[in-house]
């Protein structure tokens, strides 16, 4: 993309940003046209997290939620992707689950663990320095092979077994258990959100069950709060819509969400 459209592009979407704030309930901006614009507002809009330093991070599904054309979402992310404007990840939830963060916020993440580790003084790390440049720069896809990950660190220095487990401590790689040699590119800290993704998405389900019809109206529901889950039912409602376990109706009253029959 040029540069000059990219910018006009960025101006357009922020001032679309300034409109949908984080106030907008669900039924007002359930639907957008726009990959990029439906990332900038629900990143916008992402749960305030308590005791967790974590940035934003969408997950794919939410995006098949919000822009009805999934080949149009495939192809969008691909080219965003490809212009280094956001990181896909595979995320360790059991399931095919993928997490979007915006790479500069990402590298922050980086930031925020490098600090962490420089106050507890452990090892050498100059690494994540190498990390940063060589491998998050050249390596787009979510997994990396054990040499290739060798082979791009040693462009900053001598890369020791250390300076792996270095990378694999502080959560910024984890090893695929198919293939040992295999690493997945990981969010650091993101651990505890994951169980709560999972937790919250069955506490979900299971309140819509228990209901006569396993409906209930957009409203209303978009207001409960998740027991077992740090994020809010804004998030878990995009994300089951999108992977297809709940479905949305519109009625003149508003609009309804249903679990989908098996």
């Amino acid at each position: 993309m040029e540069k000059g459209k990219k910018r006009r592009r960025e101006e357009e979407i922020d001032a679309e940003n300034s409109d949908a704030n984080h106030s907008l309930s669900l039924e007002q901006n359930l639907s957008f046209s726009d990959t990029l614009v439906a990332l900038r507002i629900m990143r916008a809009q992402f749960p305030q997290i308590d005791k967790v330093a974590i940035q934003p991070f969408i997950l794919q599904s939410q995006l098949y939620s919000s822009v009805n054309d999934r080949t149009l979402v495939d192809r969008e992310l691909e080219s965003l992707r490809r212009e280094k404007v956001v990181r896909i990840f595979k995320l360790n939830t059991g399931q095919d689950d993928h997490g979007i963060m915006f790479l500069d916020e990402y590298l922050k993440q980086i930031e925020h663990v490098v600090k962490r580790m420089e106050k507890r003084k452990q090892g050498d790390l100059e690494v994540f320095k190498w990390f940063k440049v060589h491998v998050i720069e050249s390596k787009l896809e979510p997994s990396i092979e054990h040499q290739e990950l060798c082979s791009l660190l040693s462009l900053g220095g001598r890369v020791k077994d250390e300076h792996i487990s270095l990378l694999i401590n502080a959560g910024l790689l984890t090893r695929q258990l198919i293939d040992p040699s295999m690493y997945w590119i990981a969010i650091p800290n993101i651990g505890s959100i994951l169980k709560g993704l999972s937790q919250g998405r069955k506490e979900l389900l299971s309140l819509l069950n228990r209901r006569r019809y396993k409906e209930m109206m957009l409203a209303p529901l978009e207001k409960k709060r998740l027991r077992f889950s740090p994020l809010d039912m804004r998030f878990h409602l995009r994300d089951l819509i999108g992977s297809g376990h709940l479905k949305t109706a519109h009625t003149p009253t508003g609009i309804v969400v249903r679990v989908t029959k098996d």
